[in-house]
């Protein structure tokens, strides 16, 4: 898969008609190439290594047809237990957004709230609001401004798509001051289910209302000594908000406007991207109540040591190795300290070279120049 995936074009993250009959056409070429070299290679070995290698060409075969049988039954797995999902996700919503309610653990007569007059709150509030922020890679996206908005969170569910291959992630918002959508989606196109290659991602488009656009900020700057216009210039600028997450960077359709710096960071942007839509699928939403607490923050942390630990007993065993390697050679400095060196005679040069002999105290001699 390396190889065939350096055969992808760079812009294969937005792939149009023409541009996927040219990924075909570039992968064909790729396979072709390497089942050239491939040839070459097979035809210097012997007889004998090259029936051995076929033997494990067939097994490797097999191997395939198995593997493509548990990715089939893997998907199947995944739905069957997506459809198992569903009504405690459904319960949840209910509990969050106080439609339903649970019965009280409390014992009785412990029930009075701090403020007799404060109304009861239903559900659970900012329940979104609080799991994203307790997520490391989702906290630092959310800004105070997006605060405001997110509170208005009341659920959020994913699911596989499969023309084109993929999956989405829904958010659902209660009526709010900020913008007019009840759902915003986010969408992924996947060149390849089973492998996350990532052909392009769609946002939906949010319908802000006058004046509370979170993804940008108003820029007032004075006006400049002596200018005939006295009044402040107002000025529109793109600023850091979650809500960027539904506007995903780009690929442009000719691949030469880009030069390798551009090309390196729209990479890390799409990367970034992917990173928080896979984050929330996969540790957000079958697991929000345990970010809530803060739960599954602590079993982060816990995994995230063990994997120090891992690296650091790696690195140890390799500082250990290199200060035995330090101390034998350090051995050896001092046995040849202790071994009288012989004189002997140094062979008379040829005319016209040099010959190199230690200086004093180590110094290395001066350079010599041939007359």
């Amino acid at each position: 898969m390396a190889d065939l995936g350096s055969a992808l074009p760079t812009g294969s993250t937005a792939l149009s008609a023409e541009d996927r009959a040219g990924l075909v056409n570039a992968l064909k070429d790729k396979l072709q190439h390497l089942a050239g070299q491939q040839s070459g290679f097979l035809d210097s070995l012997s007889p004998a290594v090259k029936n051995r290698v076929s033997a494990l060409q067939e097994f490797q075969s097999k191997h395939d047809e198995l593997e493509a049988k548990f990715f089939e039954e893997r998907a199947a797995l995944e739905a069957k237990y997506q459809k198992l999902y569903e009504p405690l996700y459904t319960k949840r919503f209910e509990i969050v957004n106080g439609i339903t309610d649970v019965e009280s653990k409390d014992e009785p007569g412990n029930n009075t709230s701090t403020d007799e007059n404060r109304e009861e709150e239903k559900g659970v509030p900012e329940f979104w609001l609080t799991a994203m922020k307790t997520n490391e890679v989702l906290s630092v996206q959310i800004t105070d401004r997006d605060e405001g908005a997110l509170k208005y969170l009341k659920d959020i569910k994913w699911c596989r798509i499969d023309n084109p291959k993929g999956f989405k992630i829904d958010f659902y918002f209660d009526t709010n001051p900020f913008f007019k959508n009840s759902v915003l989606t986010k969408t992924y196109h996947m060149i390849d289910d089973n492998e996350p290659i990532l052909e392009r991602a769609i946002g939906t488009e949010i319908d802000w209302y006058p004046g509370k656009n979170l993804t940008q900020k108003l820029m007032k700057k004075k006006p400049k000594k002596g200018a005939k216009n006295a009044k402040p210039v107002t000025k529109t600028e793109q600023c850091e908000s979650f809500f960027n997450f539904f506007s995903p960077p780009q690929v442009p359709d000719d691949d030469e406007e880009l030069d390798e710096e551009t090309a390196e960071n729209l990479q890390d942007l799409m990367e970034q991207d992917y990173d928080i839509g896979s984050t929330i699928r996969d540790k957000i939403i079958p697991h929000a109540v345990s970010w809530f607490t803060g739960e599954a923050c602590q079993l982060d942390e816990l995994e995230d040591v063990d994997e120090e630990d891992d690296e650091d007993e790696e690195d140890g065993d390799e500082d250990e190795d290199e200060d035995e390697e330090d101390e034998d050679d350090e051995d050896e400095e001092e046995e040849e300290e202790d071994v009288k060196p012989r004189k002997s005679r140094q062979p008379a040069p040829k005319k016209g070279s040099i010959v190199q002999r230690s200086g004093p105290a180590g110094e290395q001699p001066p350079e010599c120049k041939q007359q």
